[in-house]
């Protein structure tokens, strides 16, 4: 007689470890001594250790000492911007963009993108991030590394007005033709720079594009107060209700940033008829000094999702989710004058369930629960830093670091064990784009791909 799923052997067995789960009111709870069943990708049971000990299993991990978490997920960034970490420090918005950023933006090849997102993967494999939303140019490049290093990822190709509707067009032709690939671990978007750059026209097509083709729309908006107050002295209307008038909000739409979000915008965000939900990077902001940072609790008032980000390295200096969740609370209680808000549990919700909804994997990822993505991370506890732990949401969101986690797991498949990657070559990378860096920041042709003029 055929054996059944459930007595055949599962792939991987977690045991002897902490498991952070939700509840049916997705509160956060942690399981001790716990275990983790995977099969064919997906967790089968989430069960004790001593229930799990006699189960059949091709792999075990011993994770005692560890908590195992969902995999984090990077909500916005441009992953192959690490090849400009460190070159645009201490600048203002605009001569950041307009003086070095787009400058160089204009020199980048498809290898560039390519060499770029490697390493982007490998630091954020290595901080426990298993799936992120990248916006940005020569996607095909990104799809390609997703698929091979096998992390998870929502895509979208980046387009501004100025490239005339072909630039539209690429970004459509990339999302029906990617979305669905590397088994399924690539989602796809449309990818509208910002109203700033993509004008109300364009916006509209792609509203109609989205829903015509059943695709989210990622993009940037209210980025910051300047970009709001610019809005409203040029055209009368804030960002967001450019978005509103364009359509974009009757899209499941993910905004990047919005800390220019204003009190008129929340009744917007709040009937829009898409799923919206807005992507926060507030290291980002503190760089830049902009006055504001993302309105989280008015935002979670109206029932908004919001989910952590990086954005790229070249702002950010960093694709550390770890301590966008951190900042997320800190720089939170310092907006609210409340130190109650946002608490650690609050913030591991953020970087869970709702980061999984910003990026429309709500019912695939997000959570350690059966019949969910095998998407987990193993996080070791027992440094000195983290000891003792009173409060484990605590220890989690303010002690722990990216460096603490020691494995991470997407679909199942160990991508970094006891902190060796497995899937990337990172000196390989390393080597063959530093050998191209020159030619890449070169400024000296005079040309960029947009103009910052908010």
């Amino acid at each position: 007689m055929t054996p059944s799923a459930a007595d055949s052997p599962a792939e991987l067995i977690i045991s002897a470890c902490t498991v952070l789960v939700h509840d049916d009111q997705e509160r956060i709870g942690f399981l001790e001594d716990a275990a983790v069943v995977v099969r064919d990708g997906t967790v089968a049971a989430v069960t004790s250790a001593a229930e799990a000990a006699d189960l059949p299993a091709a792999e075990r991990l011993d994770a005692r000492g560890q908590v195992a978490l969902p995999g984090l997920i990077n909500c916005h960034t441009h992953a192959p911007m690490v090849a400009l970490r460190g070159l645009a420090e201490d600048l203002p918005t605009e001569e950041w963009f307009n003086d070095v950023v787009w400058p160089v933006e204009s020199n980048l090849t498809d290898r560039d993108v390519e060499l770029g997102a490697r390493l982007a993967c490998a630091e954020m494999i290595r901080a426990g991030v298993t799936c992120f939303a990248d916006h940005y140019f020569a996607m095909d490049a990104v799809a390609d590394v997703v698929a091979e290093c096998g992390m998870r990822a929502l895509l979208g190709q980046a387009y501004f007005s100025s490239q005339g509707p072909e630039g539209r067009e690429r970004s459509l032709d990339f999302a029906l033709r990617r979305r669905g690939s590397a088994g399924g671990r690539v989602t796809t978007a449309l990818a509208p720079h910002a109203p700033y750059t993509v004008d109300d026209t364009d916006l509209a097509a792609t509203a109609d594009l989205a829903r015509e083709h059943g695709l989210p729309v990622h993009l940037h908006a209210a980025e910051n107060r300047d970009q709001t107050q610019t809005s409203l002295a040029r055209h009368g209307v804030t960002p967001v209700e450019v978005l509103h008038r364009t359509g974009i909000l009757d899209t499941d739409v993910l905004l990047a940033h919005g800390t220019g979000i204003t009190d008129r915008d929340l009744p917007l965000l709040e009937r829009a008829d898409g799923r919206t939900a807005v992507a926060s990077a507030p290291r980002g902001y503190l760089k830049f000094a902009w006055p504001d940072t993302t309105p989280v609790r008015a935002l979670r008032d109206i029932g908004v999702d919001v989910g952590l980000a990086t954005d790229g390295a070249a702002s950010n200096n960093s694709l550390d989710v770890w301590e966008s969740m951190a900042l997320t609370s800190l720089v939170q209680k310092a907006a609210e004058g409340d130190p109650r808000w946002l608490t650690s549990r609050q913030a591991l919700h953020h970087a869970t369930l709702q980061s999984a909804r910003a990026v429309g994997l709500g019912e695939t990822v997000g959570g350690i629960a059966p019949g969910r993505r095998a998407d987990i991370i193993l996080v070791d506890l027992t440094g000195p830093h983290t000891r003792p732990v009173h409060d484990l949401a605590a220890t989690l969101v303010h002690s722990a670091r990216s460096a603490d986690v020691r494995t991470t797991i997407v679909d199942g498949r160990i991508l970094m064990r006891d902190r060796e990657l497995l899937s990337i070559d990172v000196a390989s990378v390393v080597q063959e784009l530093e050998e191209r860096l020159p030619a890449l920041v070169d400024r000296s042709h005079g040309r960029r791909v947009q103009q910052y003029d908010t």
